[in-house]
């Protein structure tokens, strides 16, 4: 059977079993799946918004022979997050098909085109939507097939490996995957030494270091304002776009949508990876994360890691967790960001209920687009008529 019969279908929705998820009663602005199979094991997901409009997407493709998970956090806007969301595994797909399997040079590739079709997006929009030039998203993706590994990663969302160390039963973080945030000084000498005339490539205000004073990731899908100075200085330029979108003239871009990628064969002591946007990591060290995984059940336990990062949240602010659970979306990005986790266990299916279902064994899973409130007064949810989220 050929790579393509055994891995499709990739591209349409309407192939695959969309996962649903739960909304807390407790707190409306939470969605998770508490637990579900993948031909290694079982995986959980959730999510917490924090931002007006959900920023952060996810989605995990369970099939019989390889498993992919995508965690995208966009800034700016939902655009570019949603685009990848749509996009990028069907992309791996075709590559992969065209290549005989999974590679680093196929996610590679996969990234690129999704770039390119992105910014062929932004090009034909951009005169009557400006805003759409400063969109951007983080891009993480991990994928196994035949006992390998591959994490792809633009900006600072995170894989974080739990396995055991020795003989001993302890489990241990290993970090999978290289933030792309100006605020580690690797980051701020490899965006320097790439503008070596321009002293001000990388600015620190008030304590944050930020590309041209803007933005802290230096990698990712969209942002093309400073990816294509071109654009921002086409014909008949849009006063909102050059005093807004555009106020810093560029010779060259200040960022890249190239992944770092990193391949590992998997070992009998590997037990899970976490895959989450910076809302968690911003919250939580990799080894707090890893074990609170290791030591609970892992039904609902990416639900678990938000709560903690939340919690974590509620120490710093010296507020009690109660008060963050009733702040409205918008208004609790001042106390945290669109939060995103999905937990992958490596344990050959052990403990796990079913096999992945679907067309041919195949299911999949994507975070809603938007997590809709509970009312105060506990009347009815609003929702996403697009999206099932089951409560």
């Amino acid at each position: 059977m050929s790579w393509l019969r055994r891995w499709l279908p990739f591209g349409g929705r309407g192939c695959c079993c969309c996962g649903g998820g739960s909304g807390s009663a407790a707190d409306g602005l939470v969605w998770d799946v508490a637990l579900k199979t993948h031909a290694l094991g079982d995986y959980s997901v959730a999510v917490a918004q924090a931002n007006e409009q959900l920023e952060d997407q996810a989605q995990v493709l369970a099939a019989p022979k390889a498993t992919l998970v995508g965690v995208y956090d966009g800034h700016g806007g939902t655009e570019a997050a949603r685009f990848v969301n749509a996009r990028l595994f069907s992309l791996i797909q075709e590559f992969a098909t065209e290549n005989g399997g999974l590679s680093p040079e196929v996610l590679a590739k996969a990234f690129g085109a999704t770039e390119e079709e992105f910014l062929g997006l932004v090009r034909e929009s951009w005169q009557s939507h400006p805003q759409i030039m400063s969109v951007g998203s983080c891009c993480l993706v991990g994928a196994i097939e035949d006992g390998t590994l591959y994490v792809a990663n633009l900006g600072d969302s995170r894989a974080v490996l739990g396995r055991r160390s020795g003989t001993t039963k302890r489990v241990v973080a290993e970090r999978l995957s290289r933030d792309h945030n100006v605020a580690d000084e690797s980051v701020r000498r490899e965006v320097a030494a790439m503008h070596p005339d321009d002293a001000r490539v990388v600015l620190n205000s008030h304590g944050v270091w930020r590309i041209k004073g803007i933005i802290q990731v230096s990698r990712s899908i969209g942002d093309a304002y400073l990816k294509r100075p071109d654009l921002c200085r086409s014909g008949n330029p849009n006063p909102m776009l050059q005093h807004h979108v555009c106020p810093i003239p560029l010779r060259r871009p200040v960022m890249s949508a190239v992944p770092s990628i990193k391949t590992r064969k998997l070992r009998p002591g590997d037990r899970f990876v976490i895959f989450a946007s910076d809302g968690l990591w911003e919250q939580l060290t990799d080894e707090a994360a890893v074990g609170i995984v290791a030591g609970s059940p892992r039904k609902g336990v990416a639900m678990r890691l938000v709560r903690a990062a939340q919690m974590e949240v509620a120490r710093k602010k010296e507020v009690r967790y109660e008060t963050i659970r009733r702040v409205e979306k918008g208004h609790r990005r001042r106390f945290h960001d669109d939060i995103t986790v999905v937990v992958l266990f490596l344990d050959g299916c052990k403990g796990a209920s079913a096999r992945p279902s679907g067309p041919e064994g195949i299911d999949s899973t994507y975070a809603p687009i938007d997590v809709y409130s509970f009312s105060p007064a506990g009347g009815d949810q609003l929702e996403d008529p697009t999206r099932p989220v089951l409560h």
